[in-house]
């Protein structure tokens, strides 16, 4: 069974959908909207979220399960997103390099903007290879504010 809850953090409100066991999804939202009942999965994300925001956290330990959906490249994408650590940043150039070889920044940036898991796959840590902060889904203050609170 599918559950999704709303939740407003220091970047605005969040919308958490999980499965049985795993977080499948957060995304941005404008507005909270009536959740489901919080499950253990959803409770635990929640808290390691809120301990994220106040500095408290750097790795996350709720079930993922963003295989859900995507390509088998996106899944390729998402899977090393989580390998940049807390506090650094790496443009869409490294990361595509490490994924194919080759420069494929266009691909990767497409696959990371279609994370299904923002925040704790961490594509707020790509930028751009002129040390710009590129795009981000959720916004640029939105992606400032993540690099701020892991000392970036």
């Amino acid at each position: 069974m599918m559950t999704v809850y709303f939740k407003a953090f220091d970047v605005g409100w969040l919308r958490i959908e999980a499965d049985d066991d795993a977080i499948v999804r957060i995304d941005y939202s404008d507005q909270a909207e009536p959740s489901d009942d919080m499950t253990p999965v959803v409770e635990q994300c929640i808290r390691e979220l809120s301990e994220y925001f106040k500095g408290e956290r750097q790795n996350f330990d709720v079930k993922l399960n963003p295989e859900a959906g995507g390509t088998d490249f996106q899944q390729s994408v998402w899977k090393e997103l989580r390998k940049i650590p807390y506090g650094e940043t790496i443009s869409y150039k490294t990361l595509a390099e490490r994924i194919s070889g080759s420069n494929y920044s266009r691909a990767v940036a497409n696959a990371n903007g279609k994370n299904p898991i923002s925040i704790i796959i961490p594509c707020h840590r790509v930028i751009a290879s002129n040390h710009t902060l590129g795009g981000y889904t959720g916004g640029l203050d939105k992606k400032k504010l993540l690099l701020d609170i892991e000392g970036q």
